[in-house]
């Protein structure tokens, strides 16, 4: 049954982190983003104990995308984003999540504990903002095969919009 408050709040807390992002973005200054992400992942845990994951069934397609988004930023808690990963899995597994968020999570756990990622998904940079690239990537001549099955478009389609062009 939808849980319109818990998707109200997801919505809330998805724009405080993108409005976060702007900022550093703007300022190169994490600080206040990185609250922001403990805050949201603190909050998240407590939801998941309550609820399992938050998926379309309980809050709503846009709800569900929040939720992924808040399980995607939690960089500050390793172990939590992987135990996020195998509840997003289940609920893929149940049709109640989209499996491109699957293949981002997959990738950023991953990139984490430094391994190369499936689906390439995660790019860095250097200090200045320059240089974008994706984060190494395990079997590259089988990349667009994996995204297409997780419904993501093709590699290089992707690594042009990452670069804005």
């Amino acid at each position: 049954m939808m849980n319109y408050g818990l998707a109200a709040e997801l919505h809330c807390r998805a724009e405080e982190d993108q409005a976060a992002r702007r900022l550093v973005a703007k300022t190169h200054d994490g600080r206040e983003m990185r609250r922001i992400d403990a805050d949201n992942t603190a909050w998240l845990k407590q939801v998941i104990a309550e609820h399992g994951w938050p998926g379309v069934t309980l809050v709503g397609e846009q709800g569900a995308e929040e939720a992924w988004l808040l399980a995607q930023h939690a960089d500050l808690a390793p172990a939590f984003q992987r135990q996020a990963l195998e509840l997003l899995k289940t609920a893929v597994a149940a049709g109640d999540a989209s499996p491109r968020h699957v293949a981002y999570l997959t990738d950023r756990v991953l990139v984490a504990a430094g391994e190369p990622q499936v689906y390439g998904t995660q790019y860095t940079h250097e200090s200045d903002g320059s240089n974008l690239r994706p984060q190494p990537v395990a079997d590259p001549d089988r990349l667009d095969e994996r995204r297409t099955a997780m419904g993501l478009e093709p590699a290089a389609e992707y690594d042009r919009r990452m670069r804005g062009y």
